[in-house]
């Protein structure tokens, strides 16, 4: 099949459990989950919808990457720059090798596309 659909991913109930990533010192672990779509022909392209709970880490995709949200607030500081906040609607597209620290304010949900630039 050459398209895919998500129906109203925004709305979607369960999603895969993609286990956790380890918050900031001081903090739990945040827990992750998802649905991966494979593109037949680019399965390099990592694309889907992503969701995390609450809390605060530091961004460990080394790739290039284009999200919007759907859900939840929150903001990102890429290392050495100004603090990015989001809310549903907004749009962040990250360089290669971006590294900072994401505080998710409430259950984060994106559908996200991550590629290698180079």
């Amino acid at each position: 099949m050459k398209v895919q659909k998500i129906t109203q991913p925004a709305a979607i109930a369960v999603m895969e459990d993609w286990g956790s990533v380890e918050g900031l010192p001081g903090t739990g672990s945040i827990a992750l989950s998802g649905i991966q779509k494979v593109i037949p022909g680019k399965e390099d392209i990592d694309t889907g919808i992503f969701e995390c709970g609450v809390g605060s880490y530091r961004r460990s995709v080394k790739q290039a990457e284009i999200m919007h949200f759907l859900n939840g607030n929150g903001s990102f500081t890429p290392d050495g720059e100004e603090t990015l906040h989001f809310k549903p609607g907004d749009s962040l597209f990250f360089e290669a090798n971006t590294e900072g620290t994401w505080v998710i304010e409430n259950t984060m949900r994106k559908l996200y596309v991550i590629f290698d630039a180079s």
